[in-house]
């Protein structure tokens, strides 16, 4: 979503480097109450924190009273039983469709309790994430549910691939980070 600034601004890879960092903490805000909210509990939290910002306009869907951000916990945006979609940043916005829709603001550490809850109930998971599909959101889902509840999993992100320069709206629809995409794999998925 920075594809203004050329590729060399681009990092689709950080989720991953500062997952592998030992007692890191990993989260990326899907608006700007809980990129607020966020900076607030990443200065109480007492260790290393990594947020990730985004710089394109998103909806705001979170009210400013009464909310509160918890370092560690996702949350259930809508319910749904057919798919559960696991997203962050910008694609929580962009996974809006008649499913589950979970943000997982914090990628480590991850909500287990919440994505086993949402395994056992959807029996399918789509995550969605602005980044490289390997070593992330994606990722990381996957290996709480291999170990724990087998489950199967379609990651919409960037496909193993550097980013490229243009604007942003074309670009997150170049790589498939666009909620028509994203309706199009949970058919699919879904067998729709």
């Amino acid at each position: 979503s920075v594809g203004e600034d050329g590729a060399s601004h681009q990092c689709c890879e950080d989720f991953a480097l500062m997952r592998s960092i030992p007692g890191m903490v990993v989260m990326s805000p899907a608006d700007d109450v809980e990129a607020r909210a966020m900076v607030k509990a990443a200065y109480e939290y007492v260790g290393p924190v990594y947020i990730r910002f985004g710089r394109a306009a998103v909806p705001v869907f979170h009210e400013e009273e009464g909310y509160t951000f918890e370092i560690g916990k996702g949350e259930v945006l809508q319910d749904g039983t057919d798919v559960a979609i696991i997203a962050n940043g910008l694609m929580v916005a962009e996974a809006g469709i008649s499913a589950r829709i979970i943000n997982m603001a914090t990628i480590k550490p991850l909500d287990e309790e919440l994505v086993l809850k949402a395994a056992k109930e959807c029996g399918k998971i789509i995550t969605c994430e602005e980044h490289n599909i390997l070593g992330g959101l994606g990722e990381a889902v996957c290996g709480v549910l291999a170990e724990k509840c087998p489950t199967p999993v379609r990651r919409i992100g960037v496909n193993d691939e550097f980013g490229h320069s243009g604007p942003a709206a074309a670009l997150l629809k170049q790589f498939g980070l666009s909620a028509e995409h994203i309706v199009e794999v949970a058919k699919d998925f879904c067998g729709k």
